[in-house]
């Protein structure tokens, strides 16, 4: 009844609620100074905050009052005073916040960005309009002429975009678009500097324009590095040598926003993931061989569905299904609704959801080789302690089919909640 009487003054009174204040700022400074006061002085604190303690439990006003500023001046006399206090207190709020929200950020909710389109339509990577990607890719394996026939398309792709201006700009922004247009002021060859980053944000880059330094002042976000390339010229098609003439555009690009989302590191400290979790793990987890062949980092974080737990034997039929145990999976499996609601008469395509292929499949519609599951007759088997991601957009995704399982310990969390940009993806609804 004393507390419940307590607490209601609290709420009721603001004489109260200040002399509760003062109270534990004193009650604090005393804990931290205790060691270095004589016993009279902290004997004489702790009696006067006793009293207003007692005064409150009384709910006399005035003796309220009284007692607090008796409590003041007993602080007053008998603590050491701190040198910028004021200073001092509002690093102590930053600190505590911080702390906060590195506590929330590693065992609650931790903000993660799409780095890729692996998992495209489900959640979107770093998109660019034209995409010179395949253009790269034909470069990279020596097929010039591909290249070329490649690079002529995207050219006019780009020629073609039409750069919004006013509301409707303004609108895609906040759909996740930005648009970066430049054009060549001289004639020369480009060459593309590295890029200035302060945490997430990308302050500024430059690049050489027939030996003119150029700054380009708070870019958009062109993504991670492709193959060792800056990525910059990835998606703008910048390649070694390119000559540009005065007038030309040197770069013209619609670039789209990965979804940004939060993590949920919570849950699975209490349960297993399931299958079907759209799951975040540590690219530490792949084989270190697998790293270097495919030229992941290992301090990266890469989020695909999970599609086999620890001991299961999977396999890829023909059919675009996953085998797991000999059980074929469909769109009757939870969180697998939308993976094979595909249409089995139309070919698997990027960006769509086309279930998922194996090796065989891949080579006959020129998606590469999957040296894991080279056809349907190859069957994997997990370890007792691993796990398989993959991710939805089966054709262009670097995953389990390329570097097998990892082990469990490195998924940190699940998806949980999309907050940028503001599209149909927003919420809870995509994982």
């Amino acid at each position: 009844m004393e507390l419940s009487m307590t607490i209601l003054r609290w709420f009721l009174s603001k004489t109260v609620r200040e002399a509760t204040a003062v109270s534990k700022h004193y009650r604090r400074l005393l804990a931290a100074q205790r060691d270095v006061l004589s016993p009279q002085a902290v004997a004489a604190v702790l009696t006067a905050e006793n009293n207003l303690r007692t005064a409150m439990a009384g709910g006399n006003i005035g003796a309220i009052r009284i007692k607090a500023e008796e409590l003041q001046f007993a602080a007053e006399k008998n603590l050491k005073p701190y040198p910028h206090a004021a200073w001092r207190e509002n690093v102590e709020v930053l600190l505590v916040a911080l702390a906060v929200a590195m506590a929330i950020r590693t065992f609650f909710i931790q903000p993660f960005k799409i780095p890729t389109g692996s998992m495209q339509p489900t959640l979107f990577g770093v998109n660019a309009y034209p995409d010179y990607a395949h253009t790269w890719e034909a470069l990279r394996f020596g097929q010039e002429d591909l290249a070329r026939a490649e690079f002529a398309k995207q050219s006019r792709a780009a020629k073609s975009m039409i750069i919004p201006s006013g509301w409707q700009r303004i609108k895609e922004w906040f759909q996740g678009n930005s648009y970066l247009h430049i054009v060549a002021d001289m004639d020369g060859a480009i060459e593309v500097g590295p890029a200035t980053r302060f945490l997430i944000f990308t302050l500024k880059q430059t690049y050489m324009l027939g030996g003119v330094e150029h700054t380009l002042w708070f870019p958009p976000d062109f993504g991670e590095s492709q193959g060792g390339i800056d990525p910059l010229a990835y998606r703008a098609g910048i390649f070694p040598g390119r000559v540009f003439h005065k007038g030309d555009d040197i770069i013209k690009l619609r670039m789209s926003a990965g979804d940004h989302l939060f993590v949920d590191r919570m849950s699975y400290n209490f349960r297993k993931p399931y299958r079907g979790d759209t799951i975040v793990f540590e690219t530490e987890g792949i084989p270190e061989d697998k790293r270097d062949q495919y030229h992941i980092p290992a301090d990266q974080f890469y989020i695909k569905r999970l599609v086999a737990l620890p001991g299961e034997k999977v396999s890829i039929g023909d059919d675009r299904h996953l085998r797991i145990n000999g059980q074929r999976l469909d769109a009757s499996t939870p969180h697998f609704e939308r993976v094979y609601g595909f249409n089995p008469a139309e070919p698997p395509q990027q960006s769509q959801w086309s279930g998922h292929i194996n090796g065989a499949v891949a080579q006959a519609y020129k998606f590469g080789f999957l040296p894991i599951f080279p056809d349907q007759d190859t069957v994997y088997e997990v370890p007792s302690d691993g796990c398989m991601p993959m991710g939805d957009n089966t054709c262009n995704s670097l995953d389990s089919r390329f570097w097998g399982a990892i082990p469990e310990k490195y998924v940190i969390g699940k998806s949980f909640f999309v907050y940028w940009p503001l599209t149909e993806r927003f919420g809870c609804g995509n994982r």
